[in-house]
């Protein structure tokens, strides 16, 4: 199964559709968030996300112990209600944003966190949702995004087969229509490798029946390349303008010049994993003629014998193929045979 956003299809068989995850990497700055469009489309990405909420709408003001981030993350010693005050994208930015990267040709969507921001990225008419590993729990989200009967990209970090099963069925008993495509996600910032599990990828695609991708915060693009060699169809990765300047995700973003040396990678893997086949191709047939076969290797006379000095396995290729040697040894020469010669039935008595 495919889905379509604007017209382009995603799934086996088409081109891996990349996207750009702008987050708070703008620093509260409309004219920096614009720039970062512009550096995702000339890095070659399909899409640039944004995120879309306010520190009211996901979470609550309070710096009770439940509210207080902890554990080794990047933002330790803040309030989740701080932090998303210090990411979040302005709403009144997201239309003009929106506009920008019409006027480039390049897609634009978000991650809605709450029913609200549906409602709101329905005006901006945004061709597809992203749900963020964490809301794939809110079911009342995931029932509201349905009914747009939009495309949905669905992170799964943290989540279990069971959980993510569950979450199908919300969207599917809301519209059973619905195009969907999960992506693998690990939700640690930045995320190790040897935590990814890529080929939980492929294993998805079977069980559930839809195209698989991969929203990825590992640093470098190993992961994203390894991922689309194993059937990734989507691939998501942070963007900043640099890492040497503040923000709240650019430590496991990549910088343009990065995101555009992934793009190319991309589709180099594309173009190597083809299809199945054997046989040598088009290039190949150029070199056929430097494999093994039976030449002469000695000068032999008239009535002598072939035996394993004389007669070798050797390159180039164009003598007898090499399985007919036992069938030569003991025989003799028809007439005299210089050495280098490749060997043919007409030369054996």
């Amino acid at each position: 199964m495919n889905l379509e956003i604007d017209g382009r299809r995603i799934g086996c068989g088409h081109p891996t559709y990349v996207v750009a995850e702008m987050s708070g990497n703008h620093n509260q700055s409309f004219d920096r968030a614009v720039e970062i469009l512009e550096a995702a489309k000339e890095a070659g990405a399909d899409a640039v996300k944004l995120q879309t909420y306010t520190a009211d709408t996901i979470t609550i003001n309070s710096d009770q112990e439940y509210f207080q981030i902890k554990g080794g993350t990047l933002w330790d010693g803040q309030t989740l209600y701080d932090l998303y005050g210090q990411a979040h994208t302005p709403w009144e930015w997201q239309p003009k944003l929106k506009e920008v990267a019409d006027g480039l040709d390049l897609a634009l969507f978000s991650s809605p966190f709450d029913v609200t921001a549906v409602d709101f990225l329905e005006k901006m008419k945004v061709p597809v949702y992203k749900v963020a590993s964490p809301e794939l729990m809110d079911f009342q989200l995931l029932e509201r995004i349905a009914l747009t009967k939009k495309p949905i990209l669905m992170s799964t970090g943290m989540a279990t087969l069971a959980e993510i099963d569950e979450a199908m069925s919300c969207i599917r008993d809301s519209n059973n229509k619905a195009q969907i495509a999960l992506l693998k996600c690990t939700a640690d910032y930045p995320a190790l490798p040897e935590e990814i599990n890529l080929l939980t990828i492929p294993h998805m695609n079977e069980t559930f029946g839809v195209p698989v991708g991969i929203s990825d915060h590992t640093l470098g693009t190993e992961v994203a390349n390894a991922s689309v060699a194993l059937g990734a169809c989507v691939v998501e990765k942070h963007i900043a303008l640099s890492r040497g300047e503040p923000g709240p995700d650019v430590a496991f973003s990549m910088e343009p010049g990065e995101f555009k040396k992934l793009v190319r990678e991309i589709r180099n893997v594309e173009k190597a994993c083809g299809s199945i086949y054997y046989g040598p191709t088009q290039r190949e047939n150029i070199n056929k003629k430097y494999r093994r076969s039976l030449f002469v290797a000695e000068d032999i006379q008239r009535g002598e014998s072939f035996n394993t000095t004389n007669v070798r396995s050797v390159r180039p290729g164009q003598g007898l193929h090499t399985k007919h040697l036992v069938e030569i040894l003991g025989c003799t020469a028809r007439r005299d045979l210089q050495k280098g010669t490749p060997l043919d039935w007409s030369m054996v008595s």
